[in-house]
């Protein structure tokens, strides 16, 4: 089923390479639950849709495109749901109403990975503005984490400061910092993750952590599904003015997932020239685990370059990326040690951070040397930390880029499209909530 042979690899190494990616990205199942608390989503029910978005996708990954790429809930995305679709709102915009959003995004990405127009979409954005979106996302990933374990305080003159280094959660978290960056530097699989457990130890020892009076029990959904019906879920976007955030979903995604998908994929020697096999299937699991999430209550999904860790030790068929669904469904019976876990901030906040230092490269791709690309690239990354928005950033980027075109005398050179994402894009940031 998987063409073992034809791709020179076995059972033994497919389960391998498969439990290898699973430790280096079940950090998620942890941070998420953390990140969607912020928006008033309850710890089981962000655990378990987790879960489900990453079982449902990555078994679709591996069972009909034959790849070794795993899916789950994206970071970034999960921020960009969290402090820009809710908190952002003022309380105009619950977690359910914004679930709506995700499950309009992921509808469209179905239907734009069936279609050419997925193609069309990735080709006329500028390169430069895609890695000014992961870079951006990046850094703000990394605030978060700052945030989050008291390493940055506000301030009521600067905004924020150094926060106090001599209490017991900050330096919990210079040590699960320090811990992870030797386990990363080493070259060790699953340093996150082992980041975490050692962090969860010497927080245990101090008294900072404490667990339920058990590690297991049977997963569950205290809200049930949250949406589920295209109509509904439709009014909300437009009664809420969400166009925006629809579209800032789908376009993260789809340039998250295509880009992972193509360098994993060449990682593993899998392409076809330039071309990848069976990328209408590939895109289909991240854009059914997207819109799954979103009725179960996560935030939308993406393709982990975590998956590359796998293929460095065999990984090649569909086969590893089945290892790492079956290795998901077992940890949803572990609710209570991960809701402990998740509970001491400084246990999650070093994987945020290093997560965010690992986005950031995408700089080292932009054409610093031309103005006109650089310097909408530049206002994404500014922006998106200093006004907490995954959103704002890539409207601004978009809005400037065919607007210096223009004047540069390249106007010709901007696809239509560009021109009228800008012109939604501005309506939103002058008209509509953001």
């Amino acid at each position: 089923m998987f063409r073992l042979n034809e791709h020179n690899t076995n059972i033994k190494t497919e389960i391998l390479a498969g439990m290898t990616t699973f430790l280096t990205m079940v950090y998620i199942v942890i941070v998420n639950p953390v990140i969607l608390a912020d928006a008033g989503v309850p710890f089981d029910q962000v655990f378990l849709a987790t879960i489900i978005s990453a079982v449902v996708g990555t078994l679709w990954m591996g069972l009909f495109a034959n790849y070794p790429i795993a899916i789950a809930p994206g970071m970034g995305l999960n921020a960009f749901f969290t402090y820009t679709v809710v908190i952002s709102s003022n309380g105009e915009i619950n977690y359910i109403t914004a679930f709506s959003a995700v499950f309009i995004a992921g509808l469209l990405f179905i239907i734009l990975s069936l279609t050419p127009l997925r193609k069309k979409l990735i080709e006329i954005i500028p390169e430069n503005l895609k890695h000014g979106i992961t870079a951006g996302i990046g850094l703000f990933i990394a605030f978060i984490g700052l945030r989050l374990s008291k390493l940055v305080v506000p301030h009521e003159q600067n905004l924020v400061k150094l926060g106090d280094l001599t209490s017991a959660p900050v330096l919990l978290t210079l040590f699960g910092l320090l811990i992870t960056l030797i386990l990363m530097v080493m070259n060790i699989y699953g340093a996150l993750f082992y980041g975490m457990i050692a962090t969860g130890i010497v927080a245990f020892f101090t008294g900072q952590l404490n667990f339920e009076s058990t590690f297991m029990k049977l997963p569950s959904l205290p809200e049930g599904i949250i949406v589920w019906d295209p109509t509904v879920a439709l009014m909300d976007v437009f009664n809420y003015g969400m166009f925006g955030i629809v579209i800032s979903f789908l376009l993260v995604t789809l340039f998250d997932t295509t880009g992972t998908m193509i360098g994993v994929a060449k990682q593993a020697g899998l392409m076809k020239g330039n071309k990848m096999p069976r990328a209408r299937q590939a895109l289909l699991a991240d854009s059914v685990a997207t819109t799954v999430g979103a009725m179960f209550g996560t935030s939308p999904t993406s393709a982990y370059i975590e998956s590359s860790s796998g293929v460095a030790v065999g990984g090649r068929t569909g086969l590893t990326s089945v290892t790492v669904a079956v290795l998901f469904i077992i940890a949803a019976f572990f609710g209570p040690l991960v809701s402990s876990l998740s509970s001491v901030a400084a246990i999650t906040a070093p994987a945020l951070i290093i997560v965010g230092s690992l986005m950031i490269s995408a700089v080292k791709h932009i054409d610093w040397d031309s103005f006109d690309e650089a310097f909408p690239a530049f206002i994404i990354i500014l922006t998106m930390p200093l006004t907490s928005s995954i959103a704002t950033g890539i409207e601004l980027g978009f809005i400037l880029y065919p607007l210096l075109k223009i004047f540069k005398g390249q106007a010709r050179k901007v696809h239509p499209l560009l021109y009228i994402f800008a012109a939604l894009f501005l309506y939103q940031l002058l008209f509509l909530p953001h």
